[in-house]
């Protein structure tokens, strides 16, 4: 089987905060145990919004180096078709030309102290698809993983629609595994947007007593029953700290996610948790939290999980899909080409008529 793959092609090129191109690419050639892809859809993540607006994660302020190393393409929610395979490819990741791909978002460098103890998605040097030059995304036509990926074979029947949601689902699903969900436990999750929706549907499969879906949308507090939620709160219509203790005897909940990206969720849940419980913090957000942690130590003694990325889900997410367990038709609410990118990521920033968007190089 051969593929023909053109010399250059379209891609969008991040110069800066609010600088991104379309521009024309040569389109990278895999080396030994590489693959190419030719890109079929292409997520616009909260991350991408936010690298875009210039948060300080993503560019660097006094304290740290920015995350993102422009001129890069960006994109790490992805699937596509594999075109080319360098020496050793194929028999090292089960692939053949034709096949549906997908590679996890860092590209882990395998030698630091966290790869070699199996934590690859906390690797020191690794590079992420989307915002290191030596790793570029998937806004464009075709996209390289790296000899050092993580790659993972896509089933053939499930559509590319879904499939670009692989990713943003293995992140809730580690997001949910942060959370130590027993049987019967109250969970709040703040946040109804594509990864809390994941979270929902994956904090199900958990068997908690009761799930509580906050959003200040109540479509999307309805689309989070459709998760698997059993009650959905709007902060800006009730008093939510008060509605989850009147549930819980005046206790509080047992798991606070929290999956809005706002500091006023990060307080929220610390007053709505209940003593000994189990807060997760899973959003990036644009500008510094600041909380009492008082609330923490000495009032709650609380446990305070991070969650970064998706480690060993994808699998997981994967099998989800194929049972339909997501109604990922209401989920995927805008499919745009790749010229559009501008009006995807407007979309995105604007919250209000879409849940998830994608390109389609």
């Amino acid at each position: 089987m051969t593929i023909e793959i053109p010399r250059t092609m379209p891609a969008v090129v991040c110069h800066g905060p609010r600088d991104y191109r379309l521009e024309e690419l040569a389109v990278p050639r895999p080396g030994p145990g590489e693959v190419l892809v030719r890109v079929k859809q292409a997520g616009i993540c909260a991350s991408d919004l936010k690298c875009y607006l210039g948060a300080a994660l993503f560019w660097g302020d006094a304290h740290r180096e920015g995350y993102c190393q422009a001129p890069v393409t960006p994109g790490h929610e992805f699937v596509g078709e594999v075109v080319s395979l360098g020496d050793g490819a194929g028999d090292k990741y089960g692939l053949q030309l034709g096949d549906m791909a997908i590679s996890e978002q860092i590209v882990p460098c395998w030698k630091c102290r966290y790869c070699q103890r199996g934590q690859y998605w906390m690797c020191q040097d690794g590079d992420v698809y989307g915002f290191r030059r030596e790793t570029f995304g998937a806004f464009a036509e075709y996209m390289l993983f790296p000899r050092d990926a993580i790659n993972h074979k896509v089933p053939h029947d499930l559509p590319a629609s879904q499939a670009v949601f692989i990713e943003p689902l293995a992140c809730s699903i580690h997001a949910v595994q942060r959370g130590d969900i027993e049987l019967g436990d109250v969970v709040v999750i703040a946040g109804a947007g594509p990864l809390g929706l994941g979270m929902f549907a994956a904090a199900r499969m958990k068997s908690p007593g009761l799930l509580i879906a906050i959003d200040m949308d109540d479509q999307r507090l309805e689309l989070a029953k459709m998760c698997g939620a059993d009650l959905g709160f709007n902060p800006g219509k009730v008093d939510v700290v008060d509605e989850v203790r009147k549930l819980t005897g005046g206790y509080g909940c047992d798991v606070y996610i929290e999956a809005t990206g706002h500091p006023s969720a990060v307080e929220q849940g610390l007053h709505m948790i209940r003593k000994l419980g189990t807060f997760v913090e899973f959003s990036v957000m644009r500008e510094p939290v600041t909380v009492d942690w008082t609330i923490i130590g000495d009032t709650k003694e609380l446990n305070v999980h991070g969650s970064h990325l998706g480690p060993y889900c994808y699998p997981i997410a994967i099998d989800m899909l194929r049972k339909g367990l997501l109604p990922m038709d209401r989920i995927v609410t805008h499919e745009l080409p790749l010229a559009d990118f501008q009006r995807g990521i407007d979309l995105v920033a604007s919250g209000k008529q879409s849940v998830k968007v994608t390109l389609l190089p």
